[in-house]
């Protein structure tokens, strides 16, 4: 397929993303079943070029005046790709597979139209019902925030220490060219190939022998602000797929007691093949087994409970572009309340003097500080770690710039730290 066929093609994807709303990479990889003739190079081609559309969609809509298909296409070209007007129009020359010729007024808007003016959630490529909410979280860089995380993410590795250092998983990883991440002791960044894919990871020796877990670095330094201990017994509240549960095993040394418990069984799923890969040992799973309480045994009986809360998401757009436009301002309704059931019911499994970690991957002040101001006035006995001292007592006194202006927690973020976004509150029990 020739570059100007790509374009076609994934302006086909995209009609198909506005008719129904579904995740990018299934209409992606379905696009992939029905011509087959597109080989792995091509896909992948394809699926870059869909994707920084879905990352400067507003932005580019807005350059051609429009939000067609063709339209998103057209100025992601210019924005995401920094492609002429004259380039641009040597794509979409009509012949063979080419997208059909520019007219006159799309040439114009190519090579005059600008983002000058326009608001914020347009400069930063973000839905218009959250500008209030970005606003409320960055004031005037809410736009500048938006455009970080538009931008691709890189490809970030955890070092098992259960198996390897990180010194050594750079040499097992040399020929993939890593560097070491720049807040987190145990990554590291592999840069990106063509069309900004990381590499094959599953193929790796050094992943396949459980050496190293894919991980973004802010997820990494979620883990290690638990500052878990060896002998300490854990309870992973929402430990999902496990990547957390696996970053604290290897924190413990295997040593102690991590309850890995999620109340959506099938999402436990991936864990029991993580676990036996990284050689963690010390992990139990707890499925849910119909109305039993399978947690009952553990009231008041751990050090540390961990709250990966279920959230917008806001903070991962880097790698999931398609996700800003098909959350809903319900979504945000629904996941506000189970965040308030999860805080609602950790306490009840810590001991005294017990730490409770709430994190989430959301960058919007709802969701975070205002849940933990929320939880303080009704929860006695409870209170927030300051931000310094939660470094401290993870080693990672670096990390003390990143204390939230909003009274609670610690907030990283693409523009501020380069990780995904997340917002990490140590709390401790009297």
């Amino acid at each position: 397929m020739t570059p100007a066929a790509h374009v076609s093609a994934a302006i086909e994807i995209l009609a198909e993303l506005a008719a129904r709303r579904r995740p990018a990479a299934d209409a992606i990889k379905d696009w992939g079943l029905s011509h087959r003739f597109a080989g792995s190079k091509d896909r992948a081609a394809i699926a870059g070029l869909v994707f920084d559309a879905l990352r400067k969609r507003a932005s580019a809509a807005h350059v051609m005046g429009e939000e067609s298909p063709r339209a998103i296409m057209l100025g992601a070209l210019r924005e995401a790709r920094g492609l002429t007007g004259e380039a641009i129009a040597a794509l979409c020359s009509g012949e063979g597979h080419a997208p059909a010729p520019l007219s006159e007024g799309e040439r114009e808007r190519l090579a005059c139209a600008t983002l000058d003016g326009a608001p914020a959630h347009v400069r930063g490529d973000y839905p218009e019902w959250l500008a209030e909410r970005f606003a409320a979280a960055f004031g005037a860089a809410a736009a500048e925030e938006g455009r970080a995380l538009a931008a691709r993410a890189p490809l970030d590795v955890r070092a098992n220490i259960l198996k390897s250092s990180r010194e050594e998983a750079m040499r097992r990883l040399a020929h993939l060219h890593p560097e070491p991440t720049p807040l987190s002791p145990l990554g590291l960044r592999l840069p990106a190939g063509p069309h900004g894919r990381g590499p094959a990871l599953a193929a790796e020796p050094a992943f396949v022998k459980g050496h190293v877990e894919p991980q973004d670095e802010g997820s990494q330094l979620a883990a290690l602000l638990c500052a878990a201990a060896p002998g300490e017994q854990v309870l992973d509240l929402c430990a999902g797929g496990g990547g957390k549960s696996l970053a604290l095993a290897g924190q413990m040394h295997n040593r102690g007691q991590i309850y890995a418990f999620d109340d959506d069984g099938r999402r436990l799923t991936p864990i029991y093949a993580r676990l036996e890969r990284a050689g963690a040992r010390n992990v139990q799973v707890r499925a849910p087994r119909g109305g039993a309480d399978v947690l009952a045994d553990l009231e008041g009986r751990c050090d540390l409970v961990l709250i990966d809360a279920p959230c917008t998401g806001t903070g991962t757009w880097r790698r999931h572009p398609d996700a800003k436009w098909r959350l809903a301002p319900g979504a945000l309704a629904a996941r506000l309340e189970e965040q308030r059931a999860l805080l609602e019911k950790a306490p009840r499994y810590l001991r005294s003097g017990g730490r409770l970690v709430y994190v989430t991957c959301s960058l919007l002040r709802d969701e975070n500080e205002d849940q933990i101001a929320a939880f303080l006035e009704g929860a006695s006995g409870f209170s927030a770690v300051p931000a310094a001292e939660a470094a401290g007592e993870a080693q990672l006194t670096e990390l003390a710039r990143f204390a939230s202006p909003f009274g609670f927690g610690l907030r990283l973020g693409a523009r501020a730290s380069g990780t995904d976004g997340f917002f990490v509150c140590v709390l401790r029990k009297a």
